[in-house]
């Protein structure tokens, strides 16, 4: 499967000409991000916030059929059981051989049985800036629980590049934390290939 980041949480899978794009954000919600504008035949978002579900962006192409299996796991985008942000849904997409698993804006702990549903998963693309999400420290901890053999931070600021949410943090600590990191200069990524660390940053498409 192929992994584009588009940028924030958005995210674009593809397998056989096949595509699904994943909390793409509205015009003007990402301050540093361009609008997304992709095509693709099918659309998740992982709640109604604006920054996470411009289906507008998407033009969607008809299929007659999709590689993939998707899974849902019900969560909270804060950590009040929903009372601040409402409700989150974890999406898992599988070919049959692997597993992704994009955890939206996750804002809450999950129970061990929800964990259990995420344990070695092969992808994980998690939400590590906090305020809006659970923040590095947390993610840490989820990673270590769910022991995944690949992740890809989301959903976090950077400064050099000059995109994100000033409220929410950059890398920079989920990296320290994570120590097995490598930083590459594309948005892209095939989970054949071996890239040879625990986690990947990549590149947002959309800067």
């Amino acid at each position: 499967m192929i992994i584009t980041w588009i940028g924030h949480s958005c995210v674009k899978i593809e397998e056989d000409g096949y595509a699904l794009v994943i909390d793409p954000y509205g015009i003007d919600t990402v301050p540093g991000l361009l609008p997304v504008k992709e095509k693709a035949n099918k659309v998740l978002c992982s709640h109604e916030h604006s920054d996470h579900n411009y289906r507008e962006g998407i033009e969607i192409v008809e299929s007659d059929g999709t590689p993939f299996e998707v899974t849902t796991i019900n969560s909270y985008h804060d950590d009040a059981k929903g009372s601040l942000r409402g409700s989150n849904i974890i999406h898992i997409i599988s070919d049959g051989n692997e597993k992704i698993a994009h955890l939206g804006d996750l804002g809450c702990i999950l129970e061990a049985a929800q964990i259990d549903m995420l344990k070695n998963i092969d992808v994980l693309l998690i939400p590590i800036g906090g305020y809006y999400t659970i923040d590095a420290k947390k993610a840490y901890e989820l990673c270590n629980k769910i022991n995944p053999k690949l992740i890809i931070p989301l959903h976090f600021r950077d400064d050099e590049l000059g995109f994100g949410y000033d409220v929410i943090s950059t890398k920079g600590e989920f990296v320290e934390l994570m120590k097995d990191v490598k930083i590459v200069d594309t948005c892209s990524i095939d989970t054949k290939d071996n890239l040879d660390a625990k986690v990947v940053v990549l590149r947002p498409q959309n800067i």
